[in-house]
């Protein structure tokens, strides 16, 4: 795990260009006892290389190969540059993270800096945060202040056959901790929950939030209610953005799988963004139109920036959508042509990617990725055969349609429209509801984008999804919609916003 000080971190920077920035980074280092004299050289000759460039406004400048024995000590300096350094391609870095790694230690370094610097929003704080302790335990991780999930929120195998009484445990666990007020538990006790799907259900009030927390509940046997199943219910208490993460995460397949099977433990690591091991029951299959690649990764220092790089510029030459995960870590799927989340990954030499591809390329895709990973990825690979071969599989021909179209080729039949949020404490749960429920009134695809975060779109019959949107007063939504009643859902749409959402109309 990386150390890292509030000496190591400097605040509201200035420089005129790139490698200026480099040369900052590079002095810190060796001030600091990371690096003998002369990294500098390294760090310029790898940026000649490929840019270390990550994306949201994050560099990682770093030596080479070889220099890496002028590596006394694994560490890094932070420089924070608010007006930005023009880091090439139109690139703009706020945040420049210099690093010095001996061996491979430096991975699992940019997995921890990676994985707090992936979200967006946590990114562009950084860019123009002025207090050092509080930039620091962003880039650890360390800010739980906002959010609260101790063990106790987690009960399982409750034994009861009612929704009711789920929810009413959580409110009663949140009220016990300061998170909420009596009208909180009093507004989610008195109103529906809201099913997620798979049988898990979430509950939250617009009244009554102290302070960001959750609490989840599940039920020893599954049962029904109003016809639908229930296993689960997740009660969330919110008051800033810092939870949207969390809320983000409840999309996702490894999560809800924690949530209905696993034990607290593993439902704490999976919530907070940690690896729950998949097993054989749990793991996802491939839908039937994949293309599937499972690759050894052969080079002796693993997928750092290199070598990453050059496998996402592999991944973009081709219009599948591909995703890739790492089972040996049993990590969840990430998109293959974000750098960042490559590198994340944490790939070491041995590692085993699984690779999935959907498009009219698909197969194309995975066998020149397969050929990319075999040759080395830009670097020498080991002569030692794998333990288990590459293996390609195609899962059946392409027939599936994606359920949301891209902003580039849009069918000629889709209609768009932006309509203004004027709620007063945005899409929580219970409006977004409200809104999911309009779209499925329509035979139509909608899909929707916050335009004001640039997000991608999503399909609007989704109730996580709109809202890990991350929708507040006066954001604007793009949908767009296709199918024989588009024209029908878009009116409806802007009916359903224009009144409120169920929270009365904005005067």
């Amino acid at each position: 795990m990386l150390e890292l000080s509030e000496s190591n971190i400097h605040l509201n920077i200035s420089a005129e260009t790139k490698q200026q920035a480099i040369e900052m980074a590079a002095r810190a280092l060796e001030t600091a006892g990371n690096v003998e004299s002369g990294y500098l050289q390294g760090m310029l000759a790898r940026e000649q290389q490929t840019s270390t460039f990550l994306g949201n406004g994050i560099a990682i400048p770093h030596g080479t190969l070889e220099t890496r024995d002028m590596v006394k000590k694994t560490g890094v300096q932070v420089f924070q540059f608010p007006q930005g350094i023009e880091w090439g391609e139109g690139n703009i870095a706020y945040v420049v993270i210099g690093i010095a790694a001996r061996s491979d230690e430096h991975l699992a370094l940019l997995r921890q800096l990676t994985h707090v610097l992936g979200d967006e929003d946590t990114a562009a704080k950084l860019s123009t945060l002025t207090d050092v302790a509080q930039f620091r335990a962003i880039l650890m991780g360390e800010t739980t202040e906002d959010f609260t999930l101790p063990k106790e929120n987690i009960r399982l195998d409750v034994d009861t056959q009612s929704l009711l009484t789920l929810v009413a445990m959580n409110a009663g666990q949140l009220q016990a901790q300061s998170a909420v007020e009596n009208s909180f538990v009093s507004e989610v006790v008195g109103n529906a929950a809201l099913p997620l799907g798979k049988g898990l259900w979430v509950t939250d009030a617009v009244s009554g939030n102290v302070k960001n927390a959750l609490a989840f509940s599940r039920a020893k046997t599954i049962f029904s209610h109003n016809g639908k199943p229930v296993k689960g219910v997740i009660t969330v208490s919110a008051v800033n953005d810092t939870i949207n993460p969390i809320l983000t995460r409840l999309l996702e397949e490894n999560v809800q799988t924690a949530l209905l099977n696993r034990n607290s433990t593993e439902i704490l690591t999976a919530l907070l963004g940690g690896e729950v091991a998949v097993s054989d029951q749990t793991q996802a299959t491939p839908i039937s139109s994949a293309v599937v690649g499972t690759f050894t990764i052969r080079n002796e220092h693993g997928l750092h920036a290199r070598p990453s790089a050059v496998l996402v510029n592999e991944v973009k030459k081709f219009a599948a959508k591909i995703t890739v995960q790492n089972i040996t870590r049993g990590s969840e799927p990430v998109s293959a042509k974000s750098l960042m989340k490559i590198v994340a990954l944490g790939v070491i030499q041995g590692h085993r990617l699984r690779f999935v591809a959907e498009g009219d390329d698909a197969k194309q895709a995975i066998e020149a990725l397969g050929q990319a990973i075999a040759e080395g990825l830009g670097e020498n690979v080991s002569s030692v055969p794998p333990a288990e071969p590459d293996t390609i599989e195609v899962m059946g021909e392409q027939t599936l349609a994606p359920e949301v179209a891209e902003d580039n080729g849009l069918p000629s039949d889709a209609i768009e429209a932006v309509f203004v949020i004027n709620n007063e404490h945005g899409l929580h749960a219970r409006p977004s509801a409200v809104l999911v429920n309009e779209v499925k009134k329509y035979n139509a695809s909608v899909a929707v984008q916050n335009l004001d975060r640039d997000s991608q779109l999503v399909s609007a019959k989704s109730l996580m999804k709109i809202v890990a949107l991350g929708v507040v007063k006066g954001s604007r939504l793009r949908f767009v919609a296709t199918g024989e009643q588009a024209k029908e859902a878009i009116d409806g749409i802007r009916l359903a916003i224009e009144s409120g959402l169920g929270e009365g109309k904005e005067e």
